[in-house]
C-alpha cells in the first residue's frame, strides 16, 4: 500500500467541530484547492502541538496528508492569528460573519484565489477599524464579483440601455440594476437610490482604502446593508447564521456616526 501523499498549503480556518474523543474537524478555504474539509488528529488534547493554531479566523500554512475519505492536518504554521478581532466583540462578529459567507460561497477542490486573497484583506481591514461597515460592503460586493454574480451596476438588465441619473430600482433574480422605464413582472423589484447606486459603484470600482473615509448617513448606509446583505443572501439560498447577531449588535449602536 503507498504511503499518504503530503502537500502544503495556505489557508484561513472558517470554523472547526469536535470529532471523536480528542480530534477536530476543521473547515477552512485554501488558496491552492478552496475549501477542504481535514481531520486534525488530538487537536483537543492539551498536549497538541495544533492547540491554538486551529481557530476561525487563522490564516496558516498547513501540512497535509490525504487520506481515505478525509484528508489529515500535520502540522501548521500560523501567518496571522487576526488576535485584535478576536478580542473585540465587533470585530470578531464581522469576521466570523466573513468566514460564514466563504464557506457558503467557496467550492471544495476548486481553487479561487481571489476569493481567499479577498477575505484575507477584508479582515485585516476589519482588525484596522472594527467598528467600520465598509469592509463588509466592500467583502458583500467583491465576493459576487470573485464568484461570478457580480450585478450589473451600469445597465438597465432588462433594456441593456446605459442608466441615466433618476430613479432606479434594483432585481438579484434578474441580475441588477433596472431603468425607470422597465418594470418587468412576476419577480422582486426594490428601489435604489441614486446615492446607493453611486456608493456600490465606488465600492466595485475601488481598492478598500478608499471607502475607509467615506462618511454617508444613516438611512443611506441601511439602504446599502440591505441592499448587498439582500443580494448575497439571494445567491446563498440559506441563512446567514452570524448576520442575525451582526443585525442585533448594529441595532443596539443605531444612531452612531457611520465611519
Amino acid at each position: 500500500m503507498p504511503a499518504p501523499r503530503t502537500y502544503r498549503c495556505e489557508g484561513l480556518t472558517l470554523r472547526k467541530s469536535t470529532l471523536g474523543e480528542a480530534d477536530l474537524l476543521i473547515t477552512f478555504f485554501t488558496k491552492e484547492q478552496g475549501k477542504v474539509r481535514a481531520v486534525a488528529k488530538g487537536a483537543r488534547r492539551s498536549t497538541s502541538k495544533l492547540v491554538g493554531h486551529l481557530e476561525p479566523l487563522t490564516q496558516g500554512r498547513f501540512s497535509m496528508s490525504t487520506g481515505k475519505s478525509l484528508d489529515y492536518i500535520n502540522q501548521v504554521q500560523i501567518i496571522n492569528s487576526f488576535s485584535e478581532i478576536k478580542s473585540d466583540l465587533a470585530g470578531v462578529t464581522k469576521g466570523l460573519y466573513v468566514a460564514e459567507l466563504v464557506d457558503g460561497f467557496g467550492a471544495e477542490a476548486n481553487a479561487n484565489p481571489a476569493l481567499f486573497n479577498l477575505a484575507v484583506d477584508t479582515l485585516q481591514a476589519i482588525q484596522n477599524s472594527p467598528e467600520s461597515e465598509w469592509p463588509l460592503r466592500f467583502f458583500e460586493i467583491h465576493l459576487l464579483a470573485v464568484s461570478g454574480l457580480m450585478p450589473e451596476l451600469y445597465r438597465c438588465v432588462e433594456c441593456n440601455q446605459d442608466l441615466s441619473p433618476g430613479e432606479h430600482r434594483f432585481s438579484p433574480s434578474l441580475g441588477g440594476t433596472l431603468c425607470s422605464n422597465c418594470l418587468p413582472e412576476n419577480t422582486y423589484i426594490r428601489p435604489l437610490s441614486l446615492p446607493a447606486l453611486k456608493v456600490l459603484r465606488l465600492i466595485h470600482r475601488g481598492p478598500i482604502a478608499e471607502l475607509m473615509p467615506l462618511n454617508v448617513d444613516d438611512h443611506l448606509a441601511e439602504e446599502l446593508k440591505s441592499l448587498t446583505g439582500g443580494i448575497v443572501s439571494y445567491w446563498l439560498e440559506r441563512e446567514i447564521r452570524s448576520k442575525s447577531f451582526l443585525d442585533q449588535m448594529q441595532r443596539e449602536t443605531r444612531g452612531q456616526v457611520y465611519t
